[in-house]
């Protein structure tokens, strides 16, 4: 998948084994997973993994998250994107598409998360023709889900997971997506 896509700021292509070390960076904080699983990566094995998993995602379903860089450094500062869920299922359901994010933590809070979310609900709309978006986020994440609201997704319900943690689902729909992109 040889693909670079990008919004004002940033810079969306696949993931490569190149990117381990970043990754790994990324997730190896444990405040990037304080509203995830709780369990940070140890060792850079587990994100050449990562990769090698969203490039079977790549090639089975077309899309999956992609790597995330600032344009004016060239820096890695995460990912973003939308991912065809069909390996499990997430609060009743399987085979949608969910978007999602993770930024390094010193790229919090300068809207970068909300200029990817954008950008992909676009493109996952206007490009791949998605009739319905999905999102879910760690119930007592206000960033992840103000960012989520203020790009229009919708709120559907709040589910627990296996451990009893609580998530929140989202939603969006073309046609409400469409319509409210039309009227400003």
């Amino acid at each position: 998948m040889n693909v670079i896509l990008e919004s004002e700021r940033l810079l969306y292509r696949p993931l490569e084994l190149t990117d381990a070390e970043a990754l790994f960076e990324l997730n190896k904080n444990p405040n990037v997973h304080r509203y995830l699983w709780q369990k940070p990566e140890v060792e850079i094995d587990e994100s050449l993994k990562v990769i090698e998993y969203v490039q079977r995602q790549y090639k089975e379903n077309g899309i999956g998250r992609f790597a995330t860089i600032l344009k004016e450094t060239s820096e890695f500062i995460g990912w973003t994107g939308i991912k065809f869920v069909n390996d499990h299922v997430e609060n009743g359901n399987t085979n949608f598409y969910d978007y999602g994010y993770r930024l390094a933590e010193n790229h919090w809070n300068k809207g970068y998360a909300t200029e990817a979310t954008k950008f992909w609900l676009d493109y996952g709309f206007n490009q791949m023709n998605i009739n319905i978006i999905n999102a879910y986020t760690h119930a007592e994440n206000g960033a992840s889900n103000r960012v989520l609201s203020k790009c229009g997704m919708v709120f559907m319900e709040d589910y627990p997971d296996k451990d009893g943690i609580t998530w929140k689902w989202w939603q969006l729909e073309s046609k409400k997506y469409k319509s409210k992109s039309q009227n400003p």
